[in-house]
């Protein structure tokens, strides 16, 4: 969406957890990563804040530099205080229905090793993780019910933060994992409208 944003063509390359050898050159093992000429940029959060310093002249992501330290606290609130919920409520429905076969293996291994439990354990698919996460997302709600996007009356990179959480859950899991109606379903749909071409 970062890249949409800015009105910035690229070509996407889907990659595998167990395709390592695609994203060697970046030198590390995780994605998204950015290949710009001979730049290779990884994580989001840079990646956002490259194309930000290298095409000024295209819509801004974040508006000035104040209004890009809080979107970096934000970023950061997402992922210590609402990933971590996500998780909880997604993490068994990706290894059932997203994982491909090959990689199932290694998912569950890499992921049991990082929470300590089973994945069945983490991941009950109750629904008191999905009213933690409302809770959290609280928040978001109240401040949704008075302006159109996080960032105001336009979005902003802090919508997209967001955005990518909820449809990564949306395309992960059959069930209802965000709020189905209210400010934060209002306010999906106007981003999904934004982009109804590419989402």
């Amino acid at each position: 969406m970062a890249l949409q944003h800015k009105c910035i063509n690229a070509e996407y390359e889907p990659v595998l957890f167990s395709q390592k050898e695609k994203i060697r050159f970046s030198k590390q093992t995780l994605v998204p990563i950015l290949q710009d000429g001979n730049q290779v940029i990884t994580d989001s959060w840079n990646i956002a804040c490259y194309l930000e310093k290298e095409y000024p002249e295209k819509p801004t992501l974040f508006g000035d530099k104040y209004a890009q330290s809080l979107t970096k606290q934000f970023n950061l609130w997402m992922d210590i205080s609402i990933h971590p919920l996500l998780a909880k409520c997604i993490m068994a429905d990706v290894l059932e229905y997203v994982v491909a076969d090959r990689d199932k293996e290694y998912f569950r291994k890499s992921r049991e090793k990082r929470f300590g439990v089973s994945i069945e354990k983490y991941s009950t698919r109750s629904v008191e993780d999905i009213e933690n996460l409302h809770h959290g997302l609280k928040s978001i709600s109240v401040t949704l019910k008075n302006q159109p996007y996080i960032a105001g009356e336009s979005p902003s990179y802090a919508d997209y933060i967001l955005f990518g959480s909820y449809k990564f859950a949306l395309l992960t899991s059959p069930r209802n994992i965000f709020p189905a109606d209210g400010p934060i379903m209002d306010w999906a749909n106007r981003i999904s409208n934004l982009f109804i071409k590419e989402l």
